[in-house]
């Protein structure tokens, strides 16, 4: 494992593995250009996952595997040449002798070429896997390519050229993490463990939500993040009932909670993690009562989550648990199962338990199987969410409007049960009290 994801040889394995399912097939995956931040002001380049997952290439490229019987069968790259005039500006690309003798491509062209030696794989495919492009041009092209080949198929004898998505052939085979996969999410985990403990142990009334912000993607890139995983919920307040609040401009209330929800990428992979700790140095008796109605509800779904196990069955623990606290609290009416059952607990719990977690913090594979629900299998890795949320206006006790808690964890399936990944940050009341007290290590 290295900083900047596996082993290369990890790549040439998982290509070997992908071409033996390519029988007369072409994966298609076009360039993902710099996106423009304003002007000539560029974002920091992130290549398409799936490209970096196959290749580890970093810069803007296209990359195709084939198994067709083509000239171009097995793995080429379509990449920017070295240019002497361009790198003095923006650094040195690794070229076509780079693309072949330091990533393994089998071949490498220029981005111009790319269409032509397509098209002519595609002469022999019958299937195209295509990862559709952001650039409706390149769609466009694609497309026009695949028109012209089926035109020509009936004067073959050949049947016609299929489009597939391509994540119908890789998804499944990145849902399922190897065991250098789980190690760069456990590291981005732990990076991102030093930014939440930083906040628990250093935060103060007076400061503001992005103040926190800062200091928690400090902590990332300090650790060797390429940064944030996703925009980063400093949720202080009232805020905290806000799902995906990103404005971060409220300044910090003792007397509040703040919910943070954060995680770094390392060496391309995710962490997501949510911890919610009062500003002042103690939970109020409200607030106590929710935080751990949330935690039980997360401790009970964490536990749910071994191989055999359904995706649904995780979210089903939680939701149990929460409805009962959400009686406990005043906040529901009736009996257990009749709320569970008619969804009573959704105004205050909206959203799943649990998503796949990997290269992207939504990370690929289906949740279903068949007419049900995924079962887990070792090496999958999700993340465990419960939350509360009372808005300001909600129709609750009045002592807990305004009061947001979500407990999130990253969890990989293991052989005979689980790992929480992020298992560094605290989240018993106790010792998050203990932290803003002064008294953390």
């Amino acid at each position: 494992m290295t900083l900047n994801g596996p082993d290369p040889r990890i790549y040439a394995e998982r290509r070997a593995s992908l071409r033996e399912k390519l029988d007369t097939a072409v994966l298609f995956i076009p360039p993902l250009s710099h996106a423009v931040y304003s002007n000539d002001v560029h974002y920091r380049y992130r290549p398409r996952t799936n490209l970096r997952y196959l290749s580890g290439f970093e810069e803007p490229a296209g990359l195709m595997l084939s198994n067709c019987g083509g000239d171009e069968d097995g793995f080429t790259l379509f990449v920017m040449p070295r240019d002497a005039e361009s790198e003095t500006w923006t650094g040195r690309r690794a070229g076509i002798e780079g693309a072949t003798q330091d990533y393994g491509a089998d071949q490498a062209y220029p981005q111009s070429h790319m269409f032509e030696k397509l098209r002519g794989q595609l002469a022999n495919a019958k299937t195209l896997y295509y990862e559709l492009s952001p650039d409706q041009q390149t769609n466009q092209t694609v497309n026009e390519v695949v028109a012209s080949i089926n035109k020509e198929r009936p004067r073959t004898g050949g049947g016609p050229l299929s489009v597939v998505d391509a994540g119908a052939l890789v998804d499944d085979m990145r849902l399922i993490k190897g065991d250098e996969e789980i190690e760069l999410l456990r590291a981005a985990c732990d990076a991102s463990a030093r930014g939440h403990l930083r906040l628990m142990e250093g935060l103060a009334p007076g400061q503001y939500e992005y103040q926190a912000e800062a200091m928690m993607e400090y902590e990332f890139r300090a650790a060797g993040c390429a940064g944030p995983a996703y925009g980063t919920i400093v949720a202080s307040g009232s805020n905290a009932s806000v799902l995906h609040y990103t404005a971060n401009d409220k300044r910090l209330r003792d007397g509040d909670v703040i919910l943070v929800d954060a995680g770094g990428e390392y060496g391309g992979y995710c962490a997501d993690i949510t911890r919610t700790f009062p500003v002042g140095k103690h939970y109020s008796e409200p607030q106590a009562r929710v935080y751990d109605v949330v935690l039980d509800a997360q401790t009970a779904a964490i536990e749910t989550v071994r191989p055999g196990v359904t995706y649904a069955q995780v979210h089903e623990a939680a939701v149990e648990v929460l409805t009962q606290g959400l009686l406990s609290l005043g906040a529901l009416e009736g009996g257990l199962r009749e709320c569970v059952d008619s969804e009573a607990y959704k105004p205050y719990f909206m959203h799943r338990t649990s998503h796949w977690l990997g290269m992207d913090v939504h990370d690929v594979g289906s949740y279903r199987s068949g007419e049900g629900s995924r079962v887990l299998e070792a090496g999958i890795v999700l993340t465990v969410e419960p939350g509360l949320y009372f808005r300001s206006d909600a129709t609750v006790p009045e002592e807990l409007r305004g009061i947001g808690v979500r407990i999130e964890d990253d969890v990989a399936v293991t052989e005979d049960g689980h790992d929480v990944l992020s298992s560094k940050v605290p989240k018993a009341r106790a010792e998050i009290e203990k932290l803003r007290n002064g008294v953390g290590s």
